[in-house]
């Protein structure tokens, strides 16, 4: 299969790279520097510095050439750019099959991806998204890992998932869209949360406590926007929220750690180089959580310490106190 990868950050790269000795991969960026840099080099210096590219990769700064040889586009841009992508593709005809790897809502317009497919892409109806537990790190490297590949039509994701799974990448195929994205978005708020309970340096017991009332917020919210309860207790939701929660890979882990350090969040984003959705899905979260009146205590005290200047210290009181209620 010849598969065009769209965005060469660190989840676009290691996709890429896993896939290129099985199939013809061609890797596409905005940057031609960087691009022609990894050709050379077969390194991403900026993201994946530790993993070396496999020789068959190809690299391609041309958006309309990367596409038109592709038999399935992937796109791997950060939830933020994916209009813009969106919008460049609308302008080639006779799109191939399109899934996506992008994780949270688009800011703003709280719309999911498959949303904003829709709305930039009407008349294409070959699309699935790809997510669950996985680092990019680990994926470039080829340690083992399994993913969903979600898509309104069945036939398509069972074709997917067999013709993208390797020798140690498992996908397996599922036909709920809205839940595999909202586990994907969700899961980055509660890593933060998880960041500032060990930054605490508040126990095991507080982590687990705070990651499983963080699945259950996740499941309320997603069955609410449409998704299915079981959904979030597979890959794309239970799955890569242990991952996000405990892995100190987890870009999003990595914010929590530093805020309950008393960073300011700007000198957190500088710092980290890499985008961290949960940052920016807390603050559409805690919009839609308002609007809907589904119950996120964990989620909103994320976007309080991220927006409101709510100390961290503080953030775990207001979360301990809350009125005694029974669990189901």
């Amino acid at each position: 299969m010849k598969l065009s990868v769209l965005g060469a950050g660190a989840w676009g790269t290691a996709l890429a790279a896993s896939w290129a000795p099985h199939h013809t991969v061609t890797l596409w960026g905005r940057n031609a520097a960087e691009l022609d840099a990894m050709r050379t080099t077969r390194v991403n210096a900026r993201y994946l510095a530790d993993c070396r590219l496999p020789d068959a990769l190809h690299f391609n700064p041309d958006l309309g050439a990367a596409v038109e040889a592709a038999d399935l586009i992937v796109v791997a841009v950060p939830s933020g750019g994916l209009r813009p992508t969106l919008a460049a593709l609308a302008a080639h005809a006779n799109l191939p099959p399109l899934i996506w790897v992008s994780k949270g809502f688009e800011p703003g317009s709280r719309k999911l991806p498959h949303q904003l497919v829709a709305e930039l892409l009407p008349t294409h109806t070959q699309t699935g998204v790809l997510s669950g537990p996985s680092f990019a790190q680990e994926v470039a490297q080829g340690y083992p890992t399994a993913l969903t590949l979600a898509c309104h039509d069945t036939a398509l994701a069972q074709h997917l998932a067999e013709s993208l799974s390797g020798q140690r990448l498992r996908i397996y195929a599922h036909d709920d869209v809205i839940g595999v994205e909202l586990g994907g978005a969700l899961k980055n708020v509660m890593a933060i949360a998880a960041g500032i309970c060990d930054g605490l340096q508040l126990g095991h017991n507080a982590r687990a406590a705070l990651i499983t009332r963080g699945l259950a917020e996740m499941t309320r919210l997603g069955v609410k926007l449409g998704g299915h309860f079981e959904t979030f207790m597979g890959l794309s939701g239970l799955g890569d929220l242990i991952l996000t929660t405990t892995g100190d890979l987890s870009r999003n882990r990595q914010v929590g750690l530093r805020l309950a350090r008393g960073l300011p969040l700007d000198a957190i984003l500088n710092e980290l180089g890499h985008v961290a959705e949960g940052v920016t899905t807390a603050r559409e979260v805690a919009a839609l959580a308002d609007e809907l009146g589904v119950e996120m205590p964990v989620a909103r005290t994320v976007y309080r310490v991220l927006f409101d200047g709510l100390p961290a210290d503080r953030a775990v009181d207001t979360l301990l106190n809350r009125e005694i209620k029974a669990e189901f």
